[in-house]
């Protein structure tokens, strides 16, 4: 890439580059206030302060967004796909350039660990541009021998404006794993933010807009009602893709089938991690700890939040997590030396201390707490967490089956591979699962028989550009981080045929 674009505030701190984004959409390229001039503040969990105050755009914003969006596709379609592919991958470059300062904005909001998590994340994030733009090329259609008379062909062609709601737990990820493709295929795209995350996507989308056409990618932020509802009741939006809960994505389903809207749906999980008795102890442990993302707060739809480990080695797994757990420093999400940041809401901390105490008072039950909470004045107010590993509790207990997002996971005892499997089926959700064995045989067995859409064996790495990804059940509907993802939910197939008679 040649000299980078200029990209306004590029020297600012977190807080500089929360009072520049301030109460500000983007719509046409350029930062805009929303028109009832309404906003709502956002707090950095570790502190409850409040950093800043984020637009409240509402139907008059998304008419403007959307129509805008609009118009710029009727030009954006026609860009040649290897075109907008090096646009797109040019974006992640750039990104890459701005990766520290995404990172450190994402965690002021989020509350997410610097070191463990954000700086991760904003790697990850502009790599999956760079992935989109490379598969450009790959938009093609297919010839059909159907007769010597006929000369038939399917070609893909983009849907049009397409309606983005992403989740906070991982912003700028939800982002470019909607955008990127979305882009590359030749549609413009309204994305709406989280209300408790909306300043690291907002910048990211500034800085994004010094390469693409204006228009091309625009921002709201609001909440589902006034914001999320309107954008995917919209009748010029051809297509919605959503991350959330599954009440909310219920809803975003019912509306976009009023008209016939196709859609996307990551809606979470209840991810099994089954461990067998042939394993090195102390990998699987070190594995315990990616798959449960502990150092994102749980705070992940493929968090191993039910652990079905063999009677045989159960007591030494046990001990052995709880000391890598109680190792782990939970504190200051900006210091380089925290492992464990904080959780994302008052909301979600007092749900998550409802289900410890509904663990704690369920017969047989222990709540194994693990790490210690900061004692840093400072950290007063903030919503931290202890990790809770439980033992005792049954399958079918509500800690095991409902969605915490949150530090909390239950160690199951089992004996038997079959009636292990079957435990892990025992779920609304189908998203995600692990299994750790060194048996090849079983190991077959189980990924044919494991209910879920995204499957590893002796790993649980987070979602990478590349590796379809997507759910079954109430996890969702769709694909997302692969090149089926583009061509299938973000183009439409159309089917020529000439006469040559």
């Amino acid at each position: 890439m040649k000299d980078s674009p200029s990209v306004p505030g590029k020297s600012l701190t977190p807080l500089g580059l929360v009072k520049h984004l301030d109460n500000k959409l983007l719509i046409g390229g350029k930062l805009v206030n929303a028109k009832n001039g309404k906003s709502f503040p956002v707090h950095n969990p570790a502190t409850m302060d409040v950093i800043g105050y984020a637009a409240q755009a509402e139907a008059i914003d998304i008419d403007q967004a959307v129509e805008i969006a609009k118009k710029a596709q009727k030009e954006w379609r026609h860009v040649d796909a290897i075109n907008r592919g090096r646009l797109v991958a040019q974006c992640g470059d750039l990104l890459e350039e701005h990766k520290d300062e995404l990172a450190r904005l994402m965690t002021l909001e989020t509350g997410k660990a610097l070191r463990t998590e954000s700086q991760v994340e904003s790697k990850l994030f502009a790599n999956t541009f760079r992935f989109y733009g490379g598969l450009a090329l790959e938009l093609k259609g297919e010839t059909i021998p159907f007769s010597d008379s006929m000369l038939a062909l399917t070609i893909r062609e983009p849907l049009g404006v397409v309606g983005a709601i992403i989740a906070w737990n991982v912003p700028l990820l939800l982002m470019s794993l909607k955008v990127a493709p979305a882009l590359v295929a030749g549609n413009t795209v309204v994305v709406k933010s989280a209300e408790e995350a909306p300043f690291a996507v907002l910048r990211a989308a500034e800085i994004m807009n010094t390469i693409l056409p204006p228009g091309v990618l625009n921002i709201l932020s609001g909440d589902g009602p006034a914001t999320g509802e309107p954008l995917v009741c919209h009748p010029d939006v051809a297509k919605v893709t959503f991350t959330g809960s599954v009440e909310t994505g219920k809803k975003v389903y019912k509306n976009s089938s009023d008209k016939l809207t196709p859609v996307t749906l990551e809606l979470g999980g209840k991810s099994p991690m089954i461990v067998c008795e042939d394993v090195d102890l102390d990998v699987v442990v070190e594995g315990a700890m990616t798959s449960m993302r502990f150092t994102r707060q749980g705070q992940s739809c493929t968090a191993s939040s039910r652990i079905f480990v063999h009677q045989a080695i159960f007591d030494p797994f046990l001990e052995r997590l709880k000391a890598k757990l109680d190792a782990l420093k939970i504190g200051d999400p900006m210091d380089l030396e925290t492992d464990v940041g904080a959780v994302i809401s008052p909301a979600q901390h007092q749900k998550i201390l409802t289900y410890i105490d509904m663990g704690k008072s369920a017969p047989g039950a222990t709540a194994h707490a693990c790490s210690s909470l900061p004692t840093d004045p400072k950290l007063s107010k903030g919503l931290f967490v202890q990790p809770v590993l439980f033992t005792g509790l049954p399958n079918s207990h509500q800690v095991c089956q409902e969605e915490i997002f949150g530090p909390v996971t239950a160690l199951i005892s089992w004996k038997d591979f079959d009636e292990a499997i079957e435990q892990a089926n025992q779920s609304e959700y189908g998203l995600a699962a692990t299994l750790w064995t060194n048996d090849l045989k079983r190991a077959l067995k189980g990924v044919h028989r494991l209910e879920a859409g995204f499957i590893q064996v002796n790993q649980n790495i987070v979602v990478q550009p590349g590796l379809s990804y997507g759910g079954m059940k109430s996890s969702g509907i769709g694909k997302e981080a692969s090149l089926e993802a583009m061509l299938e939910h973000f183009t439409h197939k159309k089917t020529i045929v000439f006469n040559m008679g």
